[in-house]
């Protein structure tokens, strides 16, 4: 791949560049690729790359609007939406009446617990009574000999085909701020209740994503839609610039993800 192309992606980005490109020049060549779930920045490279290149490709997370999706690459002359996605149903229960009150954390700390890597798993869809998650069906039986805890709660498991899988809404605390500017730093310590600078710090070291792209600079300007995530704090959504107040402040409404 040229530099110069190349050189449009964060330092971080570049070895999945790489990889992605890779994956096209075997299709180039006669050769069917799959990949694991890529979140939606992966989604927007591997697109991006296909486009550049005489293949074809497809993407699926399991379900229409699905976040996480395994991609195909395949030569021209093949459909790749004919192929096997390998996406399977994990569904997890227990009587336990405490299981109602599992949030995304538990069940991903779990998975990951396992050993599991973060890309062999697709969107997660917490139910209440359940919880749905989308799996590579390769390694799908795995989890029903393994995982029995979910945040020290006994649980059953069992693979489901594609059709029962049962989504959840989005669910979004709704938070009205008045801001100085739509700078990144200033909404996020904020959302997040930390001084300007403690937002720095994780900012600054690669932690923070701006629509699943790495975001180093705090004066990044936000605006309606940006989806903004902060290791280990979590992520919120610009849902709304609402306007200006008579002091010259920015009203704006987030949706902090639950």
């Amino acid at each position: 791949m040229e530099r110069e192309w190349i050189a449009h992606f964060h330092d971080d980005e570049k070895n999945f560049v790489d990889k992605a490109w890779d994956w096209i020049q075997r299709a180039e060549n006669h050769t069917v690729k799959r990949t694991d779930f890529l979140d939606p920045r992966q989604c927007f490279i591997v697109e991006s790359l296909a486009n550049r290149a005489d293949v074809n490709l497809h993407m699926d997370g399991g379900y229409p609007g699905a976040e996480r999706k395994r991609a195909v690459f395949a030569p021209a002359y093949r459909d790749p939406a004919e192929e096997d996605m390998g996406i399977a149903v994990l569904e997890i229960t227990s009587p336990d009446s405490r299981f109602a009150e599992l949030e995304h954390g538990d069940f991903m700390g779990s998975i990951l617990g396992l050993g599991v890597k973060r890309d062999k798993v697709g969107d997660i869809h917490v139910l209440g009574d359940a919880c749905h998650i989308l799996v590579a069906k390769e390694i799908a039986d795995y989890f029903s000999m393994n995982l029995f805890q979910v945040h020290r709660l006994g649980v059953s498991t069992s693979i489901l085909p594609a059709a029962e899988l049962r989504t959840a809404e989005t669910k979004l605390e709704e938070v009205s701020l008045s801001v100085a500017s739509l700078r990144l730093d200033g909404i996020a310590s904020d959302v997040w209740h930390l001084s300007r600078a403690k937002i720095l710090i994780p900012i600054k070291a690669g932690r923070c994503r701006l629509n699943w792209k790495v975001e180093e600079d705090p004066s990044a300007p936000l605006k309606d839609g940006d989806v903004v995530s902060l290791q280990g704090f979590g992520r919120f959504k610009v849902l709304e610039i609402e306007g200006t107040t008579k002091k010259g402040r920015v009203r704006v409404k987030i949706g902090r993800y639950l």
